[in-house]
């Protein structure tokens, strides 16, 4: 497990890191220096790991010599390093409190309450540990960790075999994915696991369950934060859904795209692609106005312009990844207008003088940029044959109108 200095004391830095004069780690080691008690904590415990036999010695006693209340405070702090409760987790003979307040200490890491659900001969500390639902849901191996404790209490077994059958054991239907992904905290890809239309069988949908999980891992933005206004009735013929050769053609023309972008591939990516394209076209919707940017970087090829324009009315969307899309010769034309009329994206030159290069950029768009263009990127333009004569013309009057010709 690897920790990293976690107090911003710099003496503490330079004793764990080992720049401090030998002097100095001794008797930080001797718990000699004027330091918190968390800070000297810390110190004690990254000395007693390390190779300098006489520190990790002289480190250990001093830890051993430690006041049982001021320890129980120090582990009971939101301040604690990492570091120090996991050695604690593994230190013998601890206090009956410390460990207690070490398991309650929402700093201590996961792999540590492990160890000590392995080891502890108490079954009462068990029990406690099982009580965290929402942390034997994150860490199943703290359910194994309990069972496999031959001191476990009948309530200690009772409560990690239910967490167990409940979210591990059990056919997962849509709503427990749904429910286990907000006990982790993820509210957002909760929502959408919930909402999406794929959910509402997924026995029957071609979907299994660690598709809809890694899917759900890609949801960033939740729905107070979705703004589907755009979408209205217009538009409801074409969320329609393909056959199975169309989706096929939907997935060759993405993968020709990245590979045309990128040297490769990976075959992650591709594995990504193929589980969105089984999704019918609402939910891709959804995921395109919700999703991560490897989400909308793969959404923003859909042949299907509503796909496509939910990408951009994404709210994580960056000025970076607007900037691509308006050099994209593949995207749809209704696309490249949302940008023009955007009017925080309107401020950023380089997107809109990408717009101006971009032959499927529509005209009336493309004219109203090239007044904010300057004199040098009207002339390159009126030389582009990448774009349409109008184009090129319109620039080169206004090329010439601003040099007085």
């Amino acid at each position: 497990m690897n920790f990293e200095v976690n107090s911003p004391n710099p003496v503490v830095k330079a004793v764990i890191m080992g720049t401090a004069p030998q002097p100095a780690k001794l008797a930080a080691a001797r718990g000699m220096l004027p330091l918190p008690q968390n800070d000297l904590l810390e110190i004690l415990v990254a000395l007693a790991a390390g190779t300098d036999a006489e520190l990790a010695e002289n480190a250990r006693q001093t830890i051993s010599s430690q006041d049982t209340a001021l320890l129980k405070d120090a582990v009971a702090s939101s301040e604690i390093a990492p570091r120090v409760l996991d050695f604690f987790a593994d230190y013998e003979n601890l206090p009956n409190e410390i460990c207690e307040t070490i398991v309650q200490n929402p700093r201590t890491p996961e792999e540590s309450i492990v160890k000590l659900a392995r080891k502890t001969t108490r079954g009462d500390l068990l029990e406690l540990i099982s009580f965290n639902q929402q942390l034997l849901i994150k860490a199943p191996a703290i359910i194994d960790a309990i069972i496999a404790n031959a001191y476990r209490t009948s309530e200690a077994e009772r409560r990690a075999q239910e967490i167990k059958r409940e979210f591990f054991e059990k056919e997962r239907g849509a709503q427990q994915i749904a429910n286990e992904l907000r006990a982790q905290g993820k509210d957002a890809a909760a929502e959408f696991i919930e909402t999406a239309e794929f959910a509402e069988n997924l026995e029957d949908s071609e979907l299994s369950f660690e598709d809809a999980i890694l899917l759900a891992s890609h949801i960033e933005v939740p729905d107070a934060e979705v703004d589907d206004s755009w979408l209205s009735l217009e538009f409801i013929e074409e969320l329609y859904e393909e056959s199975a050769e169309e989706r096929e053609a939907i997935v060759n023309k993405i993968l020709g795209e990245l590979r045309f972008e990128e040297d490769s591939v990976s075959g992650e990516r591709i594995s990504m692609i193929n589980r969105i394209l089984k999704m019918g076209m609402k939910d891709r919707v959804k995921l395109a106005m919700k999703g991560d940017r490897e989400a909308r970087n793969i959404l923003i090829r859909d042949p299907n312009r509503i796909v496509a324009q939910a990408v951009i009315n994404n709210a994580k969307i960056t000025e970076n990844e607007v900037e691509k899309i308006a050099a994209m010769r593949t995207v749809p034309e209704d696309v490249l207008r949302l940008i023009a009329i955007n009017r925080a994206w309107a401020r950023n030159y380089m997107i809109m003088h990408k717009l101006a290069q971009n032959p499927r950029t529509p005209i009336g768009s493309a004219f109203t940029i090239l007044t904010r263009l300057q004199l040098r990127d009207l002339l390159t333009i009126s030389k582009n044959r990448n774009v349409s004569d109008a184009v090129r013309k319109q620039a080169l009057r206004l090329a010439n109108a601003r040099a007085g010709r």
